[in-house]
């Protein structure tokens, strides 16, 4: 067994992923701290071809040093909007026919190895506040939430890492469908 180089991985050119068919998953990041978990969800976007993310409230945004860190040129292939309002972005979606869902604990939400994605829909994940998670308002306006079964002491994941478990979660289900 040998390492795979670079120049073997036949990744796509910009141009390339901007024209291929997409990932029915849209991601909002409302009020995420973190500059480095945005560029890793950038970048997760961009290895399961997701068609958009949003950044919402205090999000910051593109062009970022601290962004690229972790997207390393994500912010260049995954299409992405700025809009301060979480809310008007739910309302936005929905207008489209997006099922929205809020990847977070709540009452009543669907444990991942639970949800099943139908075919020829698409999906908009919220990922919260890494302090205060998805507010509530975003919560009551979703069509559901997924929750991310989890065994030990802590109760919750870093938001990145959250984003990458749904995400591969939905691409592999939508797949193989």
């Amino acid at each position: 067994m040998r390492k795979i180089e670079n120049n073997e991985l036949d990744r796509k050119s910009i141009e390339e992923f901007k024209q291929a068919e997409k990932t029915p998953i849209i991601v909002i990041l409302d009020d995420i701290r973190s500059l480095h978990n945005i560029g890793s969800v950038f970048r997760t976007g961009d290895a399961f071809l997701i068609e958009k993310i949003y950044l919402c409230g205090i999000t910051a945004t593109p062009p970022n040093k601290e962004i690229h860190k972790t997207a390393l040129g994500a912010t260049e292939t995954v299409a992405w909007e700025y809009q301060k309002d979480v809310l008007e972005v739910i309302q936005k979606l929905k207008e489209e026919e997006v099922e929205i869902y809020a990847v977070e604990q709540v009452e009543n939400a669907i444990f991942l190895d639970n949800f099943k994605p139908e075919h020829n829909k698409k999906y908009a994940l919220i990922m919260g506040n890494e302090v205060f998670g998805v507010n509530q308002e975003a919560v009551k306006r979703c069509d559901g939430a997924i929750e991310i079964p989890q065994l030990g002491t802590k109760h919750s994941l870093n938001v990145s890492v959250s984003a990458g478990i749904v995400i591969w979660d939905l691409f592999c289900k939508l797949k193989n469908q």
